[in-house]
This record gives structure tokens, C-alpha cells and sequence, in this order.
């Protein structure tokens, strides 16, 4: 079994794996056991691994945080299998937003 390294190849097989564990055993895979718990424990380990980016990224140590952004990645995957979104709609979105100001984007926001 040849394991791709290309970014849009990765996450796409991630995904495409996440999507096959939302009907898994819950008993089968950690995914699967993430959304048998239900979007409470989903945001509450994403929120754990967003800290421990941080963490990580306070460290001198370059591959700690490597580890942590990919845990990160994977539960934001997680959460966006849970809710129907797809890697395609963040990607049209960060295309989107391509090219604009990031404080131009951030002054068209809604206030509120």
C-alpha cells in the first residue's frame, strides 16, 4: 500500500476515511467513538488540540508542533464530517478570501 504525501491527496483520503467512521462501530476506530459521543465532545477535543498547538508552538522544538497541528487538522476534520461540511467549501472559502486584505475581510463581517 503506497501512502500518499501530497497535501490535497492527504486530506482528502482523510476525510473520505472520516466520512466511512460516522456509521462505524463506535468500539472500531477513535473517529468512530468521537462521533458516537456526539458535537459536545467533538468541540471539547478540538478545543483541547487547539491548545496544545499553542503549546507546542510556544516550544522550540519544531516537530512537537508538526504533531500538534496535525492533531488539530485531523479534529477539525473530524468536526467537519460531523457537520456536513466538506474540505472543498474551506478551501473555496480560503479562495475566496484570496488576494483581499485580511482587514478588509475582517471589516465586511457582521457586527455582532
Amino acid at each position: 500500500m503506497t501512502i500518499q504525501t501530497d497535501l490535497g491527496a492527504v486530506l482528502d483520503q482523510l476525510y473520505a476515511t472520516l466520512l466511512s467512521r460516522k456509521s462505524a462501530d463506535p468500539d472500531s476506530s477513535y473517529a468512530a467513538s468521537l462521533y458516537a459521543k456526539g458535537l459536545d465532545v467533538i468541540l471539547k477535543k478540538l478545543g483541547e488540540e487547539a491548545t496544545e498547538t499553542v503549546i507546542a508552538a510556544k516550544n522550540q522544538d519544531p516537530s512537537k508542533l508538526v504533531y500538534e497541528l496535525a492533531d488539530l487538522w485531523f479534529h477539525c476534520f473530524v468536526l467537519m464530517a460531523e457537520r456536513g461540511l466538506t474540505p472543498q467549501q474551506v478551501a473555496d472559502e480560503l479562495a475566496r478570501r484570496h488576494g483581499r486584505s485580511g482587514l478588509d475581510e475582517k471589516a465586511s463581517r457582521p457586527k455582532g
